[in-house]
């Protein structure tokens, strides 16, 4: 259960922004892909040229790998908190309680950020459960083998999609097939709403995770049936997403938009806390290796056209996101041409 001190709640309070929620928005304008139709990787490239966001179905990932994973961040949710907080404080991985980050960023939230990599995952399950840890280090490696294939199949299929060349259908997802990449995994809960939050939007919903845009390659998340999740559209208004735990949502991150020149958009998004039932999410955040130049690929880029964007490295870009605040645009910084904001 997530407990806000006075402070803290007037702060929270205070993050939340009025509702720009377009009712006249149709809830059906999610683009939900079937990853085995031929048109798939067309659409595929559309949904992240118009959204930076998409459903996908027939992703071959079996519902139970799904639901023992949940299962799992359940039970660790219902610890007590000197339990929970035995996965260490989280700066940046481990346990978080309300705070986002490290500059001041509050949400009605508690979540355990990890590492990817299997010996991170062995070690923290010790931590968490150590007599027996291997029911939370199975659930969390067998769901990132699974979604890791899925996020490489995504991004080999974007690629075909932008007429990369045979032997170039690989250069992005190469990056987080890297045992250097530099991936996570964030299990989330939102607890139900407390009746003394009382600023809300649409009289029902707060602010659980404020919106911001990921700093990754691609974000791949699943979630139980309680909504909660919004989309910000190109005009600046918000869609609820309705939820459907047997799918799972893509969202394109900003490492992506670099790589793509600007033609992918990374989608801004934030969670609404229900009033009534917990919220539990499960993201993996596709990241390529802290060495790894971000720039326009080559094989997307026209004849004399030129990058958007400054050359850096994934290191470069992290440390500058996790300086900023969520709300951010963290790109600004690293335009050609700052003034023109994308």
């Amino acid at each position: 259960m997530v407990v806000l001190s006075q402070v803290a709640l007037e702060q929270f309070i205070k993050t939340c922004k009025p509702n720009t929620i377009n009712p006249n928005i149709p809830q059906n304008i999610i683009p939900t892909i079937d990853l085995s139709k031929s048109n798939a990787k067309s659409m595929l490239v559309n949904a992240c040229q118009e959204f930076g966001f998409f459903k996908v179905e027939n992703h071959g990932i079996p519902i139970q790998i799904m639901s023992q994973l949940e299962d799992e961040a359940c039970k660790f949710f219902s610890l007590p908190l000197l339990n929970k907080e035995s996965a260490g404080v989280a700066n940046p991985f481990g346990y978080g309680n309300k705070h986002i980050g490290r500059n001041g960023d509050v949400g009605w939230v508690e979540y355990l950020l990890l590492s990817a990599s299997p010996d991170f995952i062995s070690q923290i399950s010790v931590s968490i459960y150590p007599h027996n840890p291997d029911l939370l280090r199975y659930a969390i490696m067998n769901y990132l083998t699974k979604v890791k294939k899925m996020g490489v199949q995504i991004l080999e299929m974007i690629a075909e999609g932008l007429n990369a060349r045979k032997e170039e259908k690989n250069i992005i997802s190469k990056m987080i097939k890297d045992e250097k990449s530099d991936s996570y995994i964030r299990l989330n809960h939102y607890p139900p709403r407390p009746e003394e939050a009382t600023l809300s939007l649409n009289g029902k919903n707060m602010v659980g995770f404020g919106e911001h845009t990921d700093p990754q390659i691609l974000s791949i998340l699943r979630s139980n049936d309680t909504p909660g999740l919004q989309i910000c559209l190109h005009d600046g208004s918000w869609v609820s997403v309705p939820p459907d735990q047997n799918s799972f949502f893509i969202l394109v991150g900003d490492s992506l938009q670099v790589m793509t020149n600007g033609r992918f958009k990374s989608v801004k998004h934030r969670v609404l806390a229900d009033n009534k039932k917990s919220r539990i999410s499960m993201i993996f955040f596709a990241g390529p290796p802290l060495s790894e130049k971000i720039s326009p690929l080559p094989c997307i880029m026209q004849p004399n056209e030129e990058s958007l964007y400054e050359e850096f490295t994934w290191r470069e870009y992290k440390n500058s996101a996790y300086n900023s605040r969520l709300s951010d645009n963290r790109l600004l910084s690293f335009l050609k041409n700052k003034p023109n904001q994308i």
